[in-house]
């Protein structure tokens, strides 16, 4: 399993300070290409950016970023941390993502999901009561164009298609596309239904108790007749030196802006015991390149992951800072994770049996 498990950063184009002063938005976006780089320097898998329509947050045209980002990489994969499809029109979708993919030689994905932040819903004229019926039908339509080499579809929320066939062409099948949940068991049942990847956002408390989604979904897969296909985790963290070096510098930054979100939505905001509990058995993946590895192969195990995506930046966070997790997530925490999941395979390896099952190109391959 080890050297087949993979490793992800995720950006929401987070603004980020440089010397105590406030990148712009434009060197934001820039820094969302640097870093691209750097992730394919220290040979992480998959560098992913998010889609947000707020303030401090520069990631609202994401196609655009990937394509910067294909031309100044060459072996990355590249995708979206989320793509709101809900808002969207899939085929346009399709075409942004067809050419960023011709541009990345074959290097790019998707994350399909619903939204958690639903700014883009009034923004681009949008009913929030219809958030379910515009991803299912959504969904429906961009997996056809993906999938068929002519559409010829009707629905309720764009106007019909008749034998169209998009330019430029995606590979045949399409590329890979995942279902984004954030713990949902209809959306777990959604991602199976279509023989799709799942990728969980667990951003707070604990992220064993979404082993039941992932056991929910291989269940489903099955009897969907799918084999068995990929699962990832989408979790907030950052790395440094030393656990207290991390946790300092994470507290200082995540604290104002989970407090505004608690706010916005109506929830407790965090406090220094509860941000304590979150980093030692919650979903806050903050400490050493040791303790960060440990806890990361402990719920690769719990929730039968082939994937683990850092989203590794937060509002006015150092750039040198955010430059140093990155170094160590690809450096030391990804070896060090393959290197204790390796430890799980032996008994399997002195059985003959296959160690896992994972999905490559829409393929089922035996690691």
């Amino acid at each position: 399993m080890s050297a087949q498990f993979e490793f992800g950063l995720n950006s929401f184009g987070d603004v980020a300070t440089d010397g105590g002063r406030e990148m712009t938005d434009a060197e934001s976006v820039r820094l969302l290409i640097e870093e691209a780089q750097l992730a394919e320097s220290v040979g992480l898998d998959v560098f992913s950016v998010g889609e947000h329509y707020k303030d401090k947050s520069v990631d609202s045209a994401t196609p655009v970023v990937l394509a910067a980002a294909a031309q100044a990489t060459s072996t990355i994969g590249l995708g979206t941390s989320v793509t709101v499809l809900s808002t969207q029109d899939p085929v346009r979708l399709y075409q942004e993502f067809a050419t960023v993919d011709a541009l990345s030689n074959g290097r790019t994905q998707l994350v399909l999901g619903r939204a958690s932040a639903v700014e883009s819903f009034p923004l681009f004229g949008y009913d929030i009561a219809q958030y379910e019926e515009l991803f299912e039908e959504k969904l429906d339509l961009f997996l056809r164009l993906m999938y068929e080499d002519r559409v010829t579809w009707s629905g309720k929320h764009r106007a019909s298609l008749d034998a169209v066939r998009l330019h430029p062409r995606m590979p045949d099948g399409g590329i890979p596309a995942w279902i984004g949940i954030g713990g949902s068991p209809d959306s777990v049942i959604r991602a199976a239904r279509n023989g799709l990847p799942l990728m969980m956002a667990i951003i707070g408390g604990r992220a064993e108790r979404f082993a039941g989604h992932a056991e929910l979904y291989l269940r489903a897969l099955s009897s969907f007749g799918y084999p068995e296909m990929p699962i990832a985790q989408h979790s907030l963290g950052l790395i440094a030196d030393t656990d207290d070096a991390a946790k300092s510098a994470h507290w200082e930054y995540w604290e104002p802006v989970v407090t505004q979100i608690s706010k916005e939505r109506g929830f407790y905001p965090p406090t220094a015991e509860r941000y304590a509990e979150e980093v030692d058995t919650g979903a806050l993946y903050v400490g050493s390149p040791e303790t960060v590895a440990r806890k990361i192969a402990a719920i690769a195990r719990a929730n039968h992951l082939s994937r683990f995506d850092l989203k590794y930046d937060i509002t006015h966070l150092p750039r040198d800072v955010r430059e140093r997790s990155i170094r160590l997530f690809g450096e030391q925490v990804a070896p060090r994770v393959r290197e204790l999941l390796e430890e799980d395979a032996e008994p399997w390896r002195e059985t003959g049996r296959p160690v896992v099952e994972i999905v490559k190109g829409g393929k089922a391959v035996h690691v």
